[in-house]
């Protein structure tokens, strides 16, 4: 079985908590900062003003050489203003657990974003973490200069 790595990014965006969670907490809001070449194309219809407990988000996604794959995550726990957590129920990774945190802090919010992921396959899995490890990096640092864009004072 193959490790359990863990990535995680902090930002400080100068709003108000309740605006960071009303923009994050809208699942097509996803499309938005999620880097164009990964072609994210929502296939279930989205529920809902706002993420609750046991919503499902199907899409698909083309990560790696144009090849479509199909993903979908779990809303699994919502603490309104705090946090959530999005799980992979089926995907490309054996495991994915994301935790999204907001914090009122001087200035705006703090918001983190915590990832366990576990790659498919075990030990051959892992032949493919550096390249991984590079690919999650740039589509959250993607994601950084996005929110930095939208949420530009």
């Amino acid at each position: 079985m193959s490790r359990v790595h863990l990535l995680k990014q902090v930002q400080v965006l100068p709003i108000p908590v309740e605006e960071a969670w009303q923009f994050f907490s809208l699942p097509k809001n996803l499309a938005a900062i999620t880097p164009e070449h990964l072609n994210l194309k929502f296939t279930n219809e989205i529920h809902g003003d706002s993420i609750y407990p046991g919503q499902i988000i199907t899409y698909m996604v083309k990560p790696l050489l144009g090849i479509p794959l199909f993903w979908m995550t779990e809303i699994t726990h919502v603490d309104h203003l705090r946090f959530f957590v999005d799980e992979q129920r089926r995907g490309p990774y054996a495991l994915w657990h994301h935790q999204h945190h907001f914090k009122s802090v001087t200035g705006g919010t703090e918001m983190t974003d915590i990832i366990h992921y576990q790659l498919p396959f075990g030990f051959l899995g892992n032949l493919a973490l550096p390249m991984v490890k590079k690919q999650l990096a740039h589509i959250f640092n993607y994601r950084k200069q996005q929110v930095e864009k939208f949420f530009a004072t």
